[in-house]
């Protein structure tokens, strides 16, 4: 399979079952144990919200830029410097947009709408997660592009562009540019590209160990027979998961 092709076959999974083969149980067969479960920033958290849960999930690797009040000591980037970053990423792309505005106004930022999605969707890129709001959601519903944001907001004043493709973090989520963002109406997780193959694998294993689980839950008829079935499960760590 090529790249391609795995990040599209990975969209067929929720985040949290790609959670579980990248970190979550670190002492399951099938788990990867790419980051310490609760000490690294490797997925969101709850102040993030989906805007639309509809689309299912989206997978791409990730271009990272931080936004900001202008500067008057730095004007060299705009959203044109962004743009370019995902034409030369490796597609498909998800941009991971960092907010870093006074509180006074942080939550007044209507940021990326509609102009900056069509430029995006246009440059291969399927989504976009920040650490604060967004605007014209009815007009970038039918693109059927994603975004993960803290809220939405009708307008804002002067912005600009303070860094392309650094570090960034993103309500509990710490990314590097080139890594692999997977999300949903459940929230985001990264991981190393060079892992997609791994962790296609596992969790395309994962699902069918919970599938055939569910199975023998849904025959049982008292607790017994409800522990039976759990004992022939290995995903998790106890009869409680």
């Amino acid at each position: 399979m090529t790249e391609q092709e795995i990040l599209k076959e990975l969209e067929n999974f929720d985040t949290p079952s790609i959670t579980n083969v990248v970190a979550t149980y670190p002492n399951n067969p099938l788990c990867l144990g790419l980051y310490n479960p609760w000490l690294e920033n490797w997925y969101t958290d709850q102040t993030i919200k989906c805007m639309y849960p509809e689309l299912g999930a989206r997978c791409g690797y990730a271009v990272t830029c931080t936004f900001a009040l202008p500067d008057a000591g730095f004007s060299r980037l705009s959203f044109m410097d962004v743009s370019e970053a995902l034409d030369a990423s490796p597609k498909p792309t998800v941009l991971a947009l960092e907010q870093k505005f006074p509180p006074e106004i942080a939550g007044k930022v209507g940021l990326a709408g509609g102009n900056m999605t069509t430029t995006m969707k246009a440059l291969g890129c399927v989504g976009c997660v920040s650490n604060g709001p967004s605007r014209d959601i009815d007009e970038i519903r039918p693109m059927e592009f994603q975004y993960l944001l803290t809220g939405i907001s009708p307008g804002h004043g002067d912005q600009a562009v303070q860094a392309v493709n650094v570090p960034v973090s993103i309500c509990g989520m710490d990314v590097a540019p080139g890594e692999i963002i997977h999300m949903d109406e459940n929230g985001a997780v990264k991981f190393p590209a060079d892992r997609m193959a791994e962790v296609l694998a596992n969790v395309k294993e994962l699902i069918a160990g919970e599938e055939a689980l569910q199975e023998r839950v849904k025959k049982a008829t008292n607790i017994a027979e409800l522990r039976a079935a759990y004992r022939g499960e290995e995903y998790g760590d106890d009869e409680e998961e």
